[in-house]
């Protein structure tokens, strides 16, 4: 199972838990409130509450159960986006190196007095116009009989690719492990007995 339908799936199972608890608190309330108020109420409500009390424990363990699953499955999903943001940004810094060294040699040439493409020419004005006008004021001075021709340093810049959402890529991650039985709510409440003792 990926990454995102496990976490839909199982903060489906966390949200039905979670309001299945609030409803069962508020019936213990109810209940204390009767076995208080009533002068056989301990006894009466006794099994009622014992039931209630097997039922709070079950819906809680399982709540819980799913809870720490999730919390593992967070882990993942969170340490692989990392990690492919961290590549992404590893490309981008390398991909700027690239480009310094380039737009650097572009002022070099420039300031020898060769001709470079206008492509080549907005990049370095682009990165600095003082560094572009400087390096034409010298390439102005060189004394060349002949001026060399350069091809444009950029000429692969359209197989740039696109990099990938960092969260889509971890969402479509396969999970670590199959995560704890999906229970209905209804089923863990109702698998509740009260024990032979009772």
């Amino acid at each position: 199972m990926k990454i995102g339908e496990a976490r839909q799936l199982y903060n489906t199972q966390i949200k039905a838990y979670r309001e299945q608890q609030v409803a069962l608190s508020k019936k213990k309330q109810e209940l204390e409130t009767k076995m208080n108020s009533e002068p056989e109420g301990k006894t009466v409500y006794a099994n009622e509450a014992a039931i209630l009390e097997l039922t709070i424990k079950a819906v809680d363990e399982k709540q819980t159960e799913y809870q720490n699953y999730m919390e593992k499955l967070l882990g993942q999903w969170t340490a692989t986006a990392n990690m492919v943001s961290a590549e992404q940004q590893g490309d981008a810094m390398e991909e700027y190196v690239e480009d310094m060294g380039k737009i650097m040699e572009v002022a070099r040439r420039l300031m020898k007095g060769a001709v470079v493409p206008a492509k080549d020419e907005k990049k370095l004005m682009e990165y600095s116009m003082e560094m572009y006008q400087a390096a034409k004021n010298m390439g102005m001075m060189a004394k060349q009989k002949e001026k060399e021709e350069y091809d444009s340093l950029w000429d692969d810049e359209e197989e740039k690719t696109v990099n990938e959402d960092p969260m889509e890529v971890a969402d479509s991650t396969e999970a670590f492990a199959d995560g704890p039985a999906i229970v209905d709510v209804a089923d863990t409440m109702n698998s509740v007995e009260l024990p032979e003792s009772v």
